[in-house]
């Protein structure tokens, strides 16, 4: 006979423990979302990615657009100049620091490019150029400067200036093709021309590459310079609003020339306090100076270009145009940095 205390829950069999591998394995199944949350899960992970692709894009777009405002505004590309600028920028500054004669080949290069394409230019202008003449003593210019005194160095440009122009008279009575006399000294000026303005401003760098830690007075004033064209592009870009000089290059303004002076003159008091181990004021005149003749230099280049009628010497480098697009500001500041140097390191020895 039954006993009838007992009751209902008395007939359900004891539950075994469990052991600590199955309590693991609940675990786990308990923190598993549901089947059913699956499709809810899957649509939201596609809609974040869709909303992220959208933002993407948007800001691409942005980014493109702005881009096309300042090519349109300053007729440069701002991606292509950025990168082909800091690819020659790290190539000049790792020469300089661990190999400074490699800075040699870099400044022959860029006389034999400046020449080649200027000569092209003038060439497209009516002008008679002897290239290969014009390239082989200015090859010989640059490497001269690597071991002769500087006062040979001004002999030599004398010499290769007057090699130019016989072979440009001599080459021109060869020719017989009835060029007026005003064609000819004009093909005659423009032969010395390529020799002063490229060739031998080359030569002067390696001259200041020579001397007693010239490395970092090369690199110094190519940064000032650098610099200066950096703030005069942000400031006018930003701020531009009254031309500097309308008729020989309409896209420079006062506030660009005003951001210039700001970049140049704080770049070289740490430049001197840092690198050259001048004095701060040293710095600001070595500032203003390079500031000068890269500013020259670049409204030079202009009215030379312009006379030309051209508005690059060429498109090797997208974004910048040519070699002495690039070199306009440089060029003309290799003797000023000379001249500095000559001036300051004497002062700092004292």
């Amino acid at each position: 006979m039954a006993d009838s205390s007992r009751g209902p829950e008395d007939d359900v069999p004891p539950v075994a423990p469990l052991t600590r591998r199955e309590a693991a394995e609940a675990a786990r199944r308990s923190d598993e979302p549901s089947t059913d949350s699956g499709p809810a899960f899957q649509s939201h992970v596609r809609a974040a990615r869709s909303e992220l692709e959208n933002q993407v894009a948007h800001a691409r777009a942005e980014f493109e657009e702005a881009n096309e405002r300042i090519k349109e505004r300053t007729g440069r590309d701002l991606i292509l100049a950025t990168a082909i600028g800091l690819a020659i920028g790290i190539l000049l500054v790792l020469s300089l620091i661990f190999v400074k004669w490699l800075f040699v080949l870099y400044a022959l290069a860029a006389a034999i490019l400046g020449i080649f394409e200027f000569s092209r230019a003038l060439k497209a202008a009516g002008r008679k150029v002897d290239l290969i003449p014009q390239l082989v003593v200015a090859t010989v210019l640059v490497l001269t400067a690597t071991f002769v005194e500087l006062w040979l160095q001004w002999v030599a440009v004398f010499v290769v200036v007057a090699v130019v122009i016989v072979w440009r008279l001599v080459a021109q009575m060869a020719a017989k093709d009835g060029r007026t006399y005003g064609d000819v000294l004009a093909d005659v000026l423009t032969a010395g021309l390529l020799q002063l303005y490229v060739a031998f401003m080359a030569s002067m760098v390696v001259v200041l590459l020579r001397q007693p830690g010239g490395e970092w007075w090369v690199l110094a004033f190519i940064i000032v310079a650098v610099a200066s064209d950096t703030g005069a592009y942000a400031a006018g870009l930003s701020f531009g609003r009254h031309p500097m000089a309308p008729r020989i290059s309409p896209k420079k303004t006062w506030e660009g020339f005003a951001g210039a002076v700001l970049a140049a003159v704080v770049a070289g008091v740490l430049l001197a306090l840092f690198m050259l181990g001048l004095a701060w004021w040293m710095g600001i005149v070595f500032g203003l100076v390079i500031l000068g003749t890269a500013t020259i230099g670049d409204l030079g280049e202009s009215m030379i270009k312009r006379d030309l009628g051209i508005k690059d010497m060429s498109s090797w480098l997208p974004g910048h145009g040519g070699v002495l697009d690039r070199l306009d500001s440089i060029l003309l500041s290799v003797t000023a940095a000379l001249a500095l140097y000559y001036l300051f390191t004497p002062l700092v020895a004292s």
